[in-house]
């Protein structure tokens, strides 16, 4: 298999520009709060990483489908996961819910 060099960088540039493009469509699909979490933020960018958003946003659909919603919408260019939760959720979680503890220590809220 021949080894590709620099494609840390190219699929950090890619991330990172499909996490700015997604930014700019959060407050229209009604994400109250949103942090990156996962790989990029981490500053661990493999071939296999992915953009993974950590979403407040009032629903009431089911966990596991959640992030429908905002596949459907956004239509990512770039393998993404959405942890979608509720409000209410959150602030009960926040403390103690390892992923919720991850996403906001790796990185700022982004303001929607």
């Amino acid at each position: 298999m021949p080894m590709v060099f620099g494609f840390a960088t190219h699929r950090r540039q890619q991330l990172e520009a499909e996490f700015l493009r997604i930014a700019g469509s959060m407050r229209q699909l009604g994400a109250q709060r949103f942090w990156l979490t996962g790989d990029l933020a981490r500053n661990e960018i493999g071939p296999d990483s992915e953009l993974e958003l950590l979403v407040v946003h009032e629903t009431e659909k089911p966990f596991h489908r959640r992030s429908d919603f905002f596949q459907t919408h956004l239509r990512p260019q770039v393998g993404t996961t959405f942890i979608v939760y509720t409000p209410e959720e959150f602030a009960l979680l926040c403390e103690r819910d390892r992923v919720i503890i991850e996403a906001t220590s790796l990185s700022e809220e982004v303001i929607v």
